[in-house]
């Protein structure tokens, strides 16, 4: 019925729509054990797909939040994904995180990894929490979202309230990096 009305070209518009609306899901892994980064990516691969880009491990000293929690020497590592998703369905990817960082305890109930997803598009790279705060917006169960990085001048660029890793020349070259090969994915649809 609507094939009547639609010719090929609206179509092919609308799949181009929909294939620059898709965003390029990441997970940032934080542990004071490093060998549980390999066997985190196992897992989120199973329910993501294949990893296109990993980061190296990096030691992350930015602050002690997560210290009493997760433990001393802590490292980080970012795992990007093949597979681009609908930005709308970040706040239940995070909630799957959230169950996935309950099943990795220490002995006294803590975790022992933080999961942090997010995606990139061209223009910005959004990170998802369960907090509140004054430049975060509410998206659904308790998730909020907030607009880390923005794209300006061929380069991914910080904001007031941007955490202090997420400002540094190597995280920002991994981003600018995947943000390459998302363009690549998008612009072949």
């Amino acid at each position: 019925f609507l094939t009547s009305f639609l010719t090929m070209k609206d179509i092919d518009n609308a799949v181009k729509r929909l294939a620059s609306s898709q965003v390029k899901l990441f997970v940032g892994m934080l542990s004071g054990d490093a060998a549980l980064f390999e066997q985190i990516a196992g897992i989120l691969t199973n329910i993501f797909g294949p990893s296109d880009i990993e980061s190296p491990v990096w030691s992350w000293e930015h602050t002690t939040y997560y210290q009493e929690e997760i433990g001393a020497d802590l490292k980080r590592k970012f795992i990007f994904f093949e597979k681009l998703i609908n930005p709308g369905d970040i706040a239940e990817i995070k909630l799957k995180t959230i169950e996935l960082e309950k099943q990795h305890l220490n002995e006294s109930g803590g975790r022992k990894i933080n999961l942090d997803p997010g995606y990139l598009d061209t223009a910005k790279l959004v990170l998802v929490t369960t907090k509140n705060f004054s430049h975060r917006i509410y998206l659904n169960n308790g998730i909020y979202g907030e607009v880390t990085l923005i794209y300006s001048g061929r380069k991914y660029r910080s904001l007031p309230y941007t955490f202090p890793d997420y400002k540094t020349d190597e995280y920002l070259e991994v981003f600018n990096k995947a943000r390459d090969i998302y363009k690549e994915q998008t612009s072949n649809k």
